[in-house]
């Protein structure tokens, strides 16, 4: 049974959404994806929502450009949390995505990552998830001490090295 839904509204946002769903993969973490146009099939789009919970979905990760209705919608249908992607658009740069996911009306709040952050919306279902699984929590702190090695280590390099040579490699 999938914890996590996955709901883009176009194949275009596939790359982005790709991202969530790698880091869940890399947690262990089940998941769902689909492609539903909350303007194009709403009564698919309402049929998917509502029956979320249902499936065991804890968590709706929804990638929106332009208008982006579908993670709106999807915190109207769904109790649980909603994450949403805006996706960066050619015609204002994802910034209509951006300020639609945000400006949510009171009561149906929906969490909302950078302008094509796939892979923080994947990190913030799992850290979710982890609050009633101590498994996962593990794993998210072998994770962010990996990011802090990785970085210290990056740091090391270019002191060893200097900065130019640092940038040719």
């Amino acid at each position: 049974m999938a914890a996590v839904g996955i709901v883009m509204g176009s194949d275009s946002d596939l790359p982005v959404m790709a991202q969530a769903a790698d880091f869940l993969k890399k947690m262990d973490i089940d998941f769902e994806m689909n492609i539903i146009s909350a303007h194009r099939e709403p009564e698919t789009f309402f049929k998917w929502a509502a029956g979320a919970e249902e499936r065991g979905i804890r968590v709706i990760i929804a990638g929106a450009g332009k208008a982006a209705h579908l993670p709106g919608m999807c915190a109207a249908l769904f109790p649980l949390p909603v994450i949403g992607i805006p996706m960066k658009t050619s015609d204002l740069g994802g910034l209509d995505s951006l300020y639609s996911i945000v400006q949510m009306p009171s009561g149906i709040p929906v969490a909302t990552v950078a302008i094509n952050g796939g892979k923080n919306a994947g990190i913030l279902a799992a850290k979710i998830l982890a609050v009633s699984d101590p498994i996962l929590e593990k794993k998210l702190k072998q994770y962010l001490e990996n990011l802090k090695n990785e970085v210290s280590g990056k740091d090391a390099e270019l002191k060893k090295i200097g900065y130019e040579a640092y940038l040719r490699k």
